[in-house]
C-alpha cells in the first residue's frame, strides 16, 4: 500500500464530521475515531510496518498507551519482531498495581507509538511512565498528527516525534 493509499484508507475509515470535544477538552468540528481504522486488517497490518520501519538497532521494545496504543503496539511488535508493553493511563489497585503490563526494564530503548497525536497530553504521560522505570524513549511515532500543538509539545519536552501520516495527508480542515 502506498502512503497516499493508507492515508486515503484511514481517511475513508476514521474521518468524521460533526461538533466533537476532544481529549485535550477542545471543541472539533471534524474527528478522527482511531478504532474505526485499527479495527480494519489492512490497514493495522500496514501501520504495523510503519511503525516497525522506524524502529532502529537501538530499540529494544515498543510501547502503546491504553487503549488506543495497544492495537498499534501489538502490530508493531509483530512486524519488527521487537516485544511490546502497554503503559496504562492509571495505575490498577490489584495484582501487581504497575503502570505498565509486559516487561519493561531499566534501559530498554523504547518506541513509543500514538494513535492520533493532537497536543501530546497522552503520549507524554506515557514516556514519564517509560522514563519512570528506568528506560529512555527513542522517539514517539504517532499514526495521525493533526498539527494542533502535538509535534511542538511532544519535542518542547525532549523528545523525537515522527508522524506517518499528517493533517495534508488526511485532508483535514485548518483550524
Amino acid at each position: 500500500m502506498t502512503h497516499r493509499e493508507l492515508a486515503e484508507r484511514v481517511r475513508g475509515a476514521a474521518y468524521l464530521e460533526g461538533e466533537f470535544t476532544l481529549r485535550s477538552g477542545r471543541k472539533s468540528t471534524f474527528y478522527l475515531d482511531k478504532y474505526l481504522f485499527e479495527t480494519q486488517p489492512e490497514i493495522l497490518r500496514e501501520l504495523g510496518t510503519a511503525f516497525a520501519s522506524r524502529a532502529t538497532a537501538r530499540t529494544t521494545l515498543i510501547a502503546g498507551a491504553e487503549l488506543g496504543g495497544v492495537a498499534l503496539a501489538a502490530a508493531a511488535s509483530m512486524a519488527s519482531g521487537k516485544p511490546f508493553v502497554i503503559i496504562r493511563n492509571a495505575k490498577k489497585d490489584y495484582g501487581t498495581s504497575k503502570m505498565f503490563e509486559g516487561k519493561l526494564s531499566r534501559g530498554d530503548v523504547v518506541l513509543l507509538v500514538e494513535d492520533v497525536a493532537t497536543t501530546g497530553g497522552q503520549v507524554l504521560e506515557a514516556a514519564k511512565v517509560i522514563r519512570e522505570a528506568g528506560a529512555s524513549v527513542e522517539k514517539i511515532v504517532a499514526v495521525i498528527d493533526r498539527g494542533e500543538g502535538a509535534r511542538e509539545n511532544i519535542e518542547k519536552a525532549g523528545f523525537v516525534f515522527e508522524a506517518i501520516l499528517t493533517a495534508e495527508d488526511l485532508r483535514l480542515p485548518r483550524g
